[in-house]
């Protein structure tokens, strides 16, 4: 039996993560996660903005480990729960010398059948999030990935 959409169809689901943060839970789409791996110490760089966490190595690349809670809200990087992971994020916006980049999480992602049925939050939005919805109970909101490379581009990183 197949199980591809028929032509002209569009998926009922979307397969997505809810990413625990300090103070909010992003939604992303699975195919934005590359990898999630452990915590790791970050090599620091001077005259960054405080949301530029600094650099890591993963499978011999060096990667930007980014907060983006303080990067969108401006608020102090939060110290990592004892739980935190890095979550590798394929980077979306076209650059060549950006293939991937790091988010710090504060837990596990969860994954999250997406549907028809996702009700928005109406939730205020701070900077980078494009929208926020009803999920499990809460609010979770959906990051602008796109504007987030931007901002390293913007302070000369890529």
């Amino acid at each position: 039996m197949n199980q591809a959409p028929a032509a002209g169809t569009t998926p009922q689901t979307l397969s997505s993560l809810l990413l625990p943060l300090t103070d909010r839970t992003l939604l992303v789409p699975s195919v934005a996660l590359a990898e999630l791996i452990n915590q790791r110490p970050a090599e620091p760089r001077i005259g960054v903005p405080d949301w530029y966490l600094g650099d890591i190595v993963w499978r011999d690349l060096c990667l930007p480990l980014l907060s983006f809670e303080t990067a969108s809200s401006g608020t102090p990087p939060a110290a990592p729960a004892p739980g935190a992971r890095i979550a590798v994020i394929n980077a979306l916006g076209g650059r060549p010398h950006l293939k991937f980049f790091a988010l710090l999480v504060q837990g596990i992602p969860r994954p999250y059948k997406l549907d028809a049925s996702l009700a928005p939050a109406g939730a205020p939005l701070a900077a980078l999030e494009l929208d926020s919805a009803q999920v499990e109970g809460g609010v979770a909101r959906i990051p602008d990935l796109v504007e987030l490379e931007q901002k390293l581009a913007d302070i000369g990183l890529i």
